[in-house]
């Protein structure tokens, strides 16, 4: 099953038989004072420099999210989508909680962008989903109801069957419905990782869907996260995960080298391209710092 994302010039394909997508994570304000004091100000250039910098990195999608209190997120995400859509010629993930800044996001955005996201909650299905089908977009799911998150891998396919039956009967084929098994902190619940990867594993198994994760979840509020979020990204590639929400600039040589080890980079040419420009882009930053 292929998941296509297109900008006006680029498409993408997610798919197991395809190399993992990674969906640049940080032009998202939570946790980021800088971009949500840029995005108060509208300090544009703050955000370009962003996106810049993750395409560079090899981000092959970009997430955008807006949501600052107390501005005027319709606006603001229009002109972040064609700023970004002006500079860099990658498909985007239109992130808000907000159904009007997502239904101002997909008219401004071009080709056929990612919706982030629809989950099992009735509200959100009756909501989202009309807006994922008229613009023609993708969408991903996250494996949570009214109930909250469910405990055990099994429940949380059923959650995803849920959402993926409401979506075909709205007219979005299931392809573009890319579900996100949720993960936890480990630090709180030392199940939470083996729980979404046994998700991952029963997804593929019993939907044959494409898998979305936020990597960097799993490592709140332990020492070390990179080295964490790099094994559990590895993990989760392994186990069927198709595309990530993830820092291309610090995960994108663990990305690759997966690649390359399942048989999906053939002669290691994407491997080493990546390799060699992880060095000029290091040495490019050392001299800018020093």
């Amino acid at each position: 099953m292929h998941t296509i994302l297109k900008s006006v010039t680029k498409e993408i394909t997610i798919g197991i038989d395809h190399p993992f997508v990674m969906i640049g994570e940080k032009i998202n304000p939570t946790g980021r004072k800088k971009l949500a004091a840029a995005l108060a100000e509208g300090n544009l250039d703050y955000i370009l420099q962003l996106a810049l910098d993750q395409a560079a990195w090899g981000a092959d999608v970009l997430d955008v999210n807006v949501g600052v209190p107390g501005i005027d997120e319709v606006s603001v995400v229009k002109k972040v989508v064609e700023l970004i859509a002006s500079a860099t010629d990658l498909p985007l993930c239109l992130d808000s909680a907000n159904t009007d800044v997502l239904a101002a996001g997909l008219a401004a955005a071009k080709g056929k962008p990612l919706v982030n996201s629809v989950s099992g909650e009735t509200k959100k299905l009756e909501t989202v989903l009309p807006l994922v089908k008229d613009r023609g977009a993708a969408v991903i799911g996250l494996t949570m109801d009214d109930n909250g998150i469910p405990r055990t891998p099994e429940e949380r396919v059923a959650v995803a069957e849920k959402i993926l039956e409401h979506a075909v009967r709205k007219g979005i084929p299931a392809e573009d419905v890319v579900i996100d098994p949720l993960v936890l902190t480990v630090g709180s619940d030392s199940k939470a990782a083996l729980v979404t990867l046994l998700t991952i594993e029963l997804l593929r198994k019993s939907l044959g869907v494409n898998i979305n994760v936020g990597a960097s979840n799993v490592s709140f509020g332990l020492p070390e996260r990179p080295t964490v979020n790099a094994a559990f990204l590895t993990l989760c590639i392994q186990a069927g995960a198709t595309c990530a929400i993830t820092d291309s600039a610090k995960l994108g040589q663990t990305v690759r080298a997966a690649d390359l080890l399942l048989g999906r980079d053939a002669n290691s040419m994407r491997y080493l391209k990546y390799f060699r420009l992880a060095e000029k882009l290091r040495e490019a930053e050392a001299t800018e710092a020093g």
